[in-house]
Formats: structure tokens, sequence, C-alpha cells
């Protein structure tokens, strides 16, 4: 079993990590579109037999776990939420892999990595361009690093559809009036493909896909509390108290939403752009 040091967050830092430890025993079985989403990008990264690899906003590490099916190295899962880590060393340790709980920009690293792979995380990333130089600083020489993740303003339509009666709803609106989005999103490949670049990377691919699913309403519910709740719901991401009273009627909003946004065969498209972007340290 490999050892690793964790440098746990600040207390300030902490208050800005998404609340995942409140969904971390149904994630694993929930988070359809980020499996589906990672069989690409895993394809794309190209992880070889004795390579060194970081799994950046591990979760619960299931898919960390198919990372050291792939290789004989070193394999250590990064998550900043403690109820995801708990999990992963719960299920994943007794694999040879290490889960550290901190965040990216607090990689300490040096040439050590051969990959780093970073699955639906990135868009929570509080400075990205400091991960991205703790990320640099991690990997070997040529070593990649590939992301995919939600991108532009409109990332999935089908939640926002839903969040505009949540603004509008007597119920909600006054309290979602104090909503601060923990999310960070660009509109364009070319604006994702610069972040790397201004931290030393060689981008060899950046592009946005626009990706159809279709789902019940029930299972489009679920995927949103797999990933999107955490924010939408997170009381550091407000300026106001929540109340039970509000994340009820919130939920009950957006469950409605998704049930009218199905067709008559009873299924909603569910959208999501998503950023796919391979870099390498030159």
């Amino acid at each position: 079993m490999i050892v690793v040091q964790c440098h746990f967050c600040s207390e300030k830092e902490k208050q800005k990590v998404p609340n995942f430890s409140d969904i971390s025993l149904k994630y694993e079985k929930d988070s359809v579109v980020q499996k589906s989403a990672s069989e690409i990008l895993l394809a794309l990264l190209d992880i070889q037999a004795d390579d060194n690899v970081i799994d950046l906003g591990c979760g619960t590490g299931h898919i960390t776990k198919t990372i050291r099916d792939r290789t004989k190295g070193q394999v250590v899962g990064i998550d900043p939420c403690e109820g995801m880590i708990e999990k992963a060393k719960e299920k994943w340790s007794n694999h040879d892999i290490a889960f550290r709980r901190c965040s990216a920009e607090q990689l300490d690293y040096t040439d050590e990595f051969d990959k780093i792979f970073c699955n639906s995380a990135f868009q929570w990333f509080a400075e990205p361009g400091k991960a991205l130089r703790a990320c640099y600083s991690s990997l070997a020489k040529n070593g990649k690093m590939a992301i995919q993740s939600p991108a532009r303003d409109d990332y999935c339509p089908n939640f926002l559809q839903a969040i505009e009666l949540i603004k509008q709803a007597q119920e909600t609106k006054n309290i979602y009036a104090g909503f601060n989005s923990p999310w960070f999103f660009r509109n364009n490949a070319d604006e994702y493909k610069m972040l790397f670049e201004d931290a030393g990377f060689s981008v060899e691919s950046s592009t946005i896909d626009r990706i159809v699913t279709r789902h019940s309403a029930d299972e489009v519910y679920r995927i949103f509390e797999s990933g999107a709740a955490a924010g939408y719901l997170n009381q550091d991401c407000y300026d106001t108290s929540l109340t039970r009273e509000y994340t009820d009627t919130f939920r009950r909003i957006v469950r409605r939403s998704f049930n009218d946004q199905a067709d008559k065969t009873g299924l909603v498209e569910l959208t999501f752009h998503r950023i796919y972007l391979v870099a390498i340290k030159r």
C-alpha cells in the first residue's frame, strides 16, 4: 500500500468545497452522465501499463479503480470532500490505491506522475490557474493531463430551465437571489486552451461537445442530485440562510420541471455541453 501524506484544506478553503459529503453514499449509483463521459476521457488519456496516475476529483473512487486496473504504477485519488474520500478508502484502499483529501490547488508533487485524469471536476476548481500550475509541477516531462467537465454558461439547458422556475417562484425567488455560483465555466474551447497554455502546457486537443441522452424524468432528477444539487443547495453559496422549507420546495420545483420536460414517450432529452481537453508537459 502506498502511503501519502495529506495536507488538509484550511478552514476557509473547506467552506468553499461543495457539499458532496451528503451525497457520497449514492453518488456512484446515480452519476450516470459522469460515468459515460469518463469512458471517453479514459480513451483520450490512453493510460499505459506502467503509468503513475492521479485521479483528480476522484469522488468515491469507482473510476480510480478502473485506472488501477489499467496500470501497475502508482495511483492516487485526490478529492477535497471528506465524505467522498472516506467512502473511496472504505471500498478501494485494499487495491493498492492511495486516497488523499486536498484540493487541486494544494497538489505538492514534483515531476512524479505520467498522467492526470480529471473527470467532471474542473468546474469546481476555485482557482483554476493555480490548480493547473500545481498539476503541471506534478507531471513528469511529457506527462499528460486530460479533463472533461460541463462547459459554457448554458452547460445543461434542462437544469437551467428548472432553475428559471426557482427564480420566479414566490416561495424561492428571494432566497435564490442570494445564490453565488460555485462553478467555473468558459464558453469556448480556446478559452480553456489558453488557461492550460498559461500554466505551461502544450494543448493537444480542446473541443466542446454537445451531448444528448434520453432518460426518464426520475433519472434526470437523480443526475441533478448527483452533482449540480451540491452547488445549488450549498449554504456556503448563499448570502442568506437556507431553510428546510426552501430546500424542500427547491427540489419539488426542479422535479416538476423535469416531469414537464418529458415528451410523449415519457423521456427527457438531457443536453450537456462538455469540454474535452488533453494537454502535455513538454
